[in-house]
Order: structure tokens, then C-alpha cells, then sequence
């Protein structure tokens, strides 16, 4: 089956919020599947990660799951206009995948979350393009044909969902526009399995 890694890290549970809204959009397409990931928080005074298993919410991500992915969502909340610690971590750790090839020529897309209107939604967003684009990737976007990205008057951006967190949780048009994303993510990943 044809699926699709949503890989997120969320210290405060919007950026998972918005993780689970693209699951959904992708999950709207037949035979394909989301498969949901974090990664670990790390420590500022070693290189020691979490156990595993986390005690709640999806379970962190591994190499395997990078490599055999479909196609890939990746979203992480905005510290000082650029993507989480934890996250560029992950993917600092991720030569052999890059090395091998896997992520070649797949689709992904980025999403994030940040608490004020004007906090580097876009920069994240970008910043978070370069490693998947690293990795031979396929960077989509949101197109303007989504009604809700002409008329949002929250989060959301053509570069990828994102969200305000100063308002009280996902409005219609930032789940509108996370399952926009998903959605195209799951048509393209699964036309291009079936060439």
C-alpha cells in the first residue's frame, strides 16, 4: 500500500493538532495510508534521546520509516523563523538515507505552527524545504485553487499549512488547508506508484 509519513514534532500539541488534519486528508484517498511519527525532544547537554516508545501520542520516527515512505509531510512548530531542534536533528542524522537514494523523486510537503501572526511561518516553512529538496524530494505546496487559502484569515500559506497559535485552536480554513496538503500529497505519491 502506498503511504504517506507525517513526520511532526509538537512540544504544546498543535503541531500535532495539524498532523493528524493532513493524516486525514490523505487518508481521503483510496489505498493510501498515514502513517504518523514524532521525533524525540533532544537535550541540551548530551546526545542522549527518549526511550523508543513514547508514553503518549504517535511513536518517534526511525530511518526505516524515511526510507520506506511513499511520500513524506513533515511539520514542525516555529522557534525564531526556522524548524525545531529536534527535527533538524532527525534529519542530520539521516546520510544513509540520503546516501541510498530512497527519498528520491517522492513527493512531500511541510507544515507549521508558530504563537503570533508575523513569527517566520514562511522562513520554517522554507527552512524545512531544504533537507527534503537534499534528499531529491518533490516539494509541494498549496495550491491557490484551495478556496480556504484565499480567505483564511489565520494560518496558511502557499508554501504549506500553518497555524496561529494564539488563537483557540485549528480554524476551518487551517484543517481545510492541512487536509488540502495531505490530500494532494496521497494523489501524486500514489499516481507516481503506479508508473
Amino acid at each position: 500500500m502506498t503511504n504517506i509519513l507525517v513526520l511532526y514534532y509538537s512540544r504544546d500539541g498543535a503541531t500535532a493538532k495539524m498532523a493528524n488534519q493532513i493524516a486525514r486528508g490523505v487518508e481521503s484517498v483510496s489505498n493510501v495510508e498515514a502513517v504518523i511519527r514524532t521525533v524525540p525532544e533532544i537535550s541540551a547537554t548530551c546526545e542522549k534521546l527518549n526511550d523508543i516508545i513514547p508514553e503518549q501520542g504517535a511513536p518517534y520516527a526511525t530511518l526505516e520509516d524515511l526510507k520506506h515512505c511513499s511520500g513524506l509531510a513533515l511539520g514542525s512548530p516555529t522557534y525564531f523563523g526556522n524548524m525545531a531542534a529536534a527535527m533538524k536533528y532527525f534529519f542530520d542524522s539521516s546520510t544513509e538515507v540520503w546516501m541510498s537514494g530512497a527519498l528520491a523523486d517522492k513527493p512531500a510537503g511541510v507544515f507549521t505552527s508558530t504563537s503570533s501572526m508575523h513569527g517566520g511561518h514562511e522562513s520554517t516553512l522554507l527552512s524545512m524545504m531544504l533537507p527534503l529538496m537534499h534528499h531529491g524530494m518533490m516539494v509541494l505546496g498549496v495550491p491557490y485553487s484551495e478556496t480556504a487559502l484565499r480567505e483564511t484569515q489565520t494560518g496558511g500559506t502557499p508554501y504549506g499549512p500553518s497555524h496561529n497559535t494564539s488563537k483557540s485552536g485549528l480554524s476551518d480554513d487551517e484543517k481545510i488547508i492541512c487536509q488540502a496538503l495531505g490530500k494532494r500529497l496521497a494523489k501524486i505519491a500514489l499516481s507516481l506508484c503506479q508508473t
